[in-house]
């Protein structure tokens, strides 16, 4: 049987048990029709880029099916009947990987990555911050008006 990933998104209002209950039935219905769930994955409450049915955030979750074709028509009719899933995707892959998805591996960086060290002093060793004087464009335009001034001519 070819293998499929979904990514369904679901609404903010809905909890985490829920939208495992609507993985659930379709793991009900795939192993019914002779299938297998090879992965199942919970991303989490994520904003949304844009707003989709006024909501800002939505639950995310991944699926790694291996079933026949007509249950994926199947199961796509079924999720767009359901009011509780704003979208969802469905494509065909060569193999579906055991490692964790390039979300989850994300979010495991960030949380290793929360501590930078200490900020630097600041711009010179010394940590004196440079004032407004001390840009060169003004050294610059002071010396030529010293210069002006004297009657210096280049």
């Amino acid at each position: 049987m070819p293998l499929y990933e979904c990514v369904l998104i679901a609404r903010n209002d809905v909890t985490q048990q829920q939208v495992d209950a609507i993985a659930d039935g379709i793991a009900g219905q795939i192993e019914a029709d002779g299938g297998a769930v090879k992965k199942r994955e919970y991303w989490g409450l994520r904003s949304l880029a844009y707003r989709i049915k006024k909501n800002r955030k939505a639950h995310y979750m991944l699926l790694g099916l291996d079933a026949k074709p007509a249950f994926v028509t199947e199961m796509e009719r079924q999720l767009r009947l359901n009011e509780d899933v704003l979208r969802f995707m469905t494509i065909r892959v060569e193999a579906i990987e055991e490692a964790p998805s390039a979300i989850l591996s994300r979010r495991s960086d960030d949380r290793e990555r929360t501590f930078r060290g200490p900020k630097p002093a600041g711009r010179f060793e010394s940590g004196r911050r440079r004032g407004f004087d001390d840009r060169e464009e003004y050294r610059a335009r002071d010396e030529t008006r010293d210069d002006f001034r004297l009657g210096v001519e280049e």
